[in-house]
């Protein structure tokens, strides 16, 4: 890895973002492909960002020798086998959210990946907001103390425009609807700083608009570690918010509320007068702000690459954050709290 990667970008809709990304690095990074259905306007994009060269099927990027990593920005429902595809011409991968829409193709891929001998990155670019890597930080440091409760707003707003697009609110093509579009990225951060989830009760309804798939939830769950929380999504507010807040025995950590990007700064940390204050301060000024968002999950997975070590968000990250969303859609349709892990033989493994 001298030189650096062969991007080929797959779909130019949030694809656009992931091309800013990898261009913050030309040293870690080359974007040669662009690839679309709309030709068109994958070449007006391609000469704004300076891409080579503008394909129009996956096939053909599989096939180019000088691309080792193909980024899948396309629907939902084309990720399962664009992933398998790239993969079986020896690429490695890096996938939008929601990847896939099972338990089973998550393990089906792990699989595939093992013997392909090549990495799959999930995107989940949130966790590496700068508010939110301090509160890691200071978990990592075994520092917070007990975790005791945490609450989550995701208040959004989705009108009937948006809707327009014609894959989205529809079960076959998005898969889900709030939970797995919007929200996922607010249970990973959930899961990134507490850990592994134990039980679930979930409501699910369609109140905002007329679409197959969910527009508000509310989840109450129960952690491994015995702390306790709720999360509420909507994508029907008018004022959008997006808010993350922790309570461990020595810091209550709160974000911002910016709709679109509360794991970065500001977060307010408030500290537990009697326990190791005066610790966890020097600890937040001995923190080193890193890089934020795609291009800091980029840079990270370029480094891991190259180390050998683990991805910055693996195929278990993800795998984590869909259990939550299966195991709260059964919640629903069954009215009964639901316990994890989900594995075969589950109503909700093979399908959401």
């Amino acid at each position: 890895m001298s030189n650096p990667l062969g991007i080929a970008v797959v779909g130019s809709g949030i694809g656009v973002e992931h091309i800013k990304g990898f261009q913050v690095f030309p040293e870690l990074f080359d974007v040669k492909v662009l690839c679309d259905l709309n030709l068109e306007r994958a070449a007006a994009l391609a000469e704004k960002y300076r891409i080579p060269k503008v394909v129009g099927s996956l096939a053909e990027v599989s096939s180019l020798p000088d691309i080792d990593v193909i980024d899948i920005c396309t629907p939902p429902a084309l990720h399962l086998g664009q992933i398998e595809s790239a993969l079986k011409a020896e690429k490695h991968v890096i996938c939008e959210k929601p990847l896939v829409g099972s338990l089973a193709a998550i393990d089906s891929l792990a699989r595939l990946a093992a013997e392909s001998g090549r990495q799959i990155m999930p995107i989940f670019q949130y966790r590496f907001g700068r508010g939110l890597q301090k509160l890691k930080y200071l978990v990592e440091q075994n520092l917070a103390g007990q975790a005791f409760v945490f609450n989550v707003d995701v208040a959004w707003w989705r009108d009937t425009e948006y809707y327009r697009t014609p894959w989205r609110g529809k079960r076959a093509t998005e898969l889900g609807g709030a939970l797995l579009g919007q929200a996922i990225h607010a249970l990973d951060i959930v899961l990134y700083i507490l850990g592994p989830a134990k039980s679930v009760f979930g409501r699910v309804t369609t109140r905002v608009n007329q679409i197959e798939v969910e527009d508000c939830v509310a989840i109450s769950m129960e952690m491994r570690d015995g702390s306790l929380g709720t999360i509420s999504v909507t994508l029907g507010s008018i004022a959008e918010i997006s808010r993350h807040r922790f309570t461990f025995r020595n810091v209550t950590a709160e974000s911002n509320t910016k709709p679109y990007a509360n794991s970065g700064d500001p977060w307010h940390f408030s500290f537990n007068a009697a326990g190791n204050e005066k610790q966890m301060k020097g600890a937040l000024e001995q923190f080193t702000p890193s890089l934020e968002g795609y291009a800091g999950q980029f840079y990270r997975f370029y480094h891991a690459l190259w180390d050998g070590t683990e991805l910055p968000v693996t195929l278990a990250d993800a795998r984590a954050a869909l259990e939550l969303i299966a195991a709260t859609y059964h919640s629903n349709e069954r009215n009964e709290s639901v316990t994890l892990p989900i594995g075969p033989g589950h109503a909700k493994y093979e399908t959401l």
